[in-house]
This record gives C-alpha cells, sequence and structure tokens, in this order.
C-alpha cells in the first residue's frame, strides 16, 4: 500500500473549505424589515494524519494510514445595515441567535430616536 499523505490532506482541507462557510451556518444575506443582516462567523479548525508499517516474527507484514479533521464554527452576531449606518449585534454565546434578534427591536428604536433628532435639528 502506498501512502498518498499529501492527496488525503488535499481531501480534507476542500472538504473544510466546502463546509467552512457562512451559507453552512445560517444562511446568506436577509432582510428585516427595513435592515439588511450579514451572519458573521467563527471558524476554528483542525487535522491531522499518521501511518506506518510493521512486520511480526512469523514474517507477516502490515501498514495503514490515518487521517482526520475537526471543524468548529458558531456564529458570533451579524452586521446590520440601514440607510448609510452600520452595526454589529452580537450573537452572545449563552443564547446564539435568540440573542441577536432579541436585539432588533433596541436598534429599531435607537434608529427610530436618531431620526426623530435629525427631525428636529432640521
Amino acid at each position: 500500500m502506498e501512502l498518498h499523505f499529501e492527496d488525503l490532506l488535499k481531501q480534507i482541507t476542500d472538504f473544510i473549505k466546502s463546509e467552512a462557510n457562512t451559507d453552512t451556518v445560517m444562511g446568506e444575506q436577509f432582510e428585516l424589515g427595513e435592515f439588511k443582516c450579514v451572519p458573521v462567523i467563527k471558524v476554528g479548525m483542525g487535522f491531522g494524519s499518521g501511518g506506518g508499517e510493521g512486520s511480526e516474527a512469523k514474517g507477516k507484514k502490515g501498514e495503514g494510514m490515518g487521517a482526520g479533521a475537526g471543524v468548529g464554527i458558531e456564529p458570533i452576531g451579524f452586521l446590520v445595515t440601514k440607510d448609510d449606518k452600520i452595526f454589529f449585534v452580537e450573537a452572545g454565546k449563552a443564547h446564539g441567535l435568540s440573542a441577536a434578534l432579541e436585539k432588533v427591536p433596541e436598534m429599531v428604536t435607537k434608529l427610530a430616536e436618531n431620526r426623530n433628532r435629525e427631525k428636529e435639528t432640521a
């Protein structure tokens, strides 16, 4: 058996590239009322491989190889835009997506307050 670590690692890397993207975790940009939201993720990955061969006293020989990979993908928040303003809404580790969505009403209130201030000063 011929060991091809480079080919194996390329396959693992290709798999990671295809899986570690925003679409895999939460989907593409979406609109929520007047807001455009883009998910932001954190990706961690690791991989390793090994192989060897040996023989026993009876003359039998063996060889083998193995590889493994792990990918962790975590949503950390959203970039939210409205008109020419941009906000980052953090998704708390304890609450994930629900924490981010809970902040949307607060963000809408702040934008409304800013709009009222702009009208008063105009």
